[in-house]
């Protein structure tokens, strides 16, 4: 707890991670939250005002109305925020409209020079390298668009319902796959044994099972996932499963071999592969974590990451536990909940980090370096409170093995 906040937070990142470590200072039972909640709450009151729209991930809306000057804040901040308000579902969402247009003005300019003007491979893998950048923005902001059915408010629907289709393909995503898999498949096994990709079946400290679990789905994904939907007897949607992924694959294909072939490699080809082994080492390190006393709990399966960039660049992903919980909690609505519900999350024995995002917390897993997890950890409850730092990384150590075969085995046929 020795590493000082870092002052670019968000501001509730700021205020929850405030909050938590100024409980742990106390011997005591945790003080009383309600005024960072009021804070919270104001900040996403439309009608409040405190209330402070996402316009842009790289700065908070309210320093920019410090900071500009005045002509720029009246005359473009102000009235593009007006506009997009109008246009995004929630007020707060100002930032996706921002996104869209990024993508309008930038990939889709470059991709068009690059397969009808001229193709050089520094431009091509400049075009990747940029689109890799991309990737945690948009998906997760299709995340929010999967689960809530549409970012846009109603008059934009025909907007809302296509640009998917277009953008999609850029960052690495295959038509409707996210939806399927995210939402019909994963949120309702819950990193459970019928998951496609629960982490139960392997040792998440082990580089030969992560090695397993993203080739599998890497090669197998497209097989997998209908399968699983004939399996439930769902099929109609494993026929439109297959047929999109399948499809996004055709177009890929008759697009390197009659169109441009390395424009192609460089503008689908490329962030599909990069997506695809994005997604599975996030997805090991959100779940890496399962306690075997009860591993169907989203509290024990799951874990939430305060003060990381993926909560500033990717809509507060790090709190995917209160994900989890509520599936279609609107993005901002998270850091509340967390403060909200941390008697719970004590009891429930739930897991929270600082200092370390996804990528970061797969890659400890994998040099089994439980003791920096350990100083990472922001212990919730009493019980955590009072685990040695050998402690609590003995105890994270425990909650990475593969379930016991025998638990395996037993839930797999019931499943069945």
């Amino acid at each position: 707890m020795d590493l000082p906040l870092d002052p670019q937070l968000t501001v509730p990142d700021l205020l929850v991670a405030k909050e938590l470590l100024a409980q742990n200072d106390c011997d005591n039972e945790p003080r009383n939250s309600n005024d960072t909640m009021r804070k919270l709450k104001a900040l996403n009151d439309a009608s409040d005002p405190e209330f402070d729209p996402t316009v842009f991930q790289f700065w908070e809306t309210n320093y920019l109305r410090r900071k500009l000057p005045h002509p720029i804040r009246q005359y473009l901040l102000e009235p593009y925020i007006r506009w997009a308000q109008k246009v995004a579902r929630f007020p707060t969402d100002v930032v996706m409209i921002t996104h869209l247009l990024l993508y309008l003005t930038t990939s889709i300019p470059s991709a068009l020079f690059l397969y009808y003007y001229h193709f050089t491979w520094t431009h091509g893998l400049l075009h990747w390298i940029v689109h890799v950048w991309y990737a945690g923005s948009y998906t997760l902001m299709k995340h929010q668009y999967v689960h809530m059915k549409g970012v846009l408010s109603s008059q934009y629907q025909l907007i809302d319902t296509l640009f998917p289709y277009i953008v999609d393909p850029f960052v690495g995503h295959t038509w409707n796959s996210y939806h399927y898999h995210h939402v019909k498949m994963h949120h309702v096994e819950g990193n459970g044994l019928r998951d496609l990709n629960s982490t139960m079946w392997y040792d998440r400290d082990s580089i030969a099972d992560f090695s397993r679990y993203v080739a599998r789905f890497f090669f197998l994904v497209w097989l997998d996932l209908p399968l699983y939907f004939l399996r439930k007897r769902q099929y109609s949607t494993a026929f439109k499963t297959a047929f999109w992924d399948i499809g996004n694959y055709a177009a890929i294909a008759l697009l390197f071999r009659y169109g441009h072939a390395q424009a192609t490699f460089c503008v689908f080809v490329l962030p599909l592969v990069t997506l695809r082994a994005g997604l599975m080492a996030g997805n090991w390190g959100q779940h890496a974590f399962v306690d075997p006393s009860d591993p169907s709990s989203d509290f024990r399966s799951s874990v939430t990451l305060i003060d990381v960039a993926s909560n500033r660049f990717c809509f507060n992903d790090g709190y995917h536990t209160s994900h989890h919980l509520h599936p279609r909690r609107h993005w901002r609505e998270h850091p509340l909940a967390l403060l909200r519900d941390q008697d719970r999350y004590a009891d429930e024995r739930a897991l929270v980090f600082r200092n370390v995002d996804y990528m970061m917390l797969t890659v400890k897993l994998l040099q089994k370096d439980y003791l920096h997890l350990a100083r990472c950890m922001v212990p919730i409850g009493r019980e955590q409170r009072k685990m040695s730092l050998e402690q609590r990384a003995d105890m994270l150590r425990s909650r990475t093995r593969r379930l016991p075969d025998a638990y395996l085995k037993r839930h797999k046929s019931k499943n069945r």
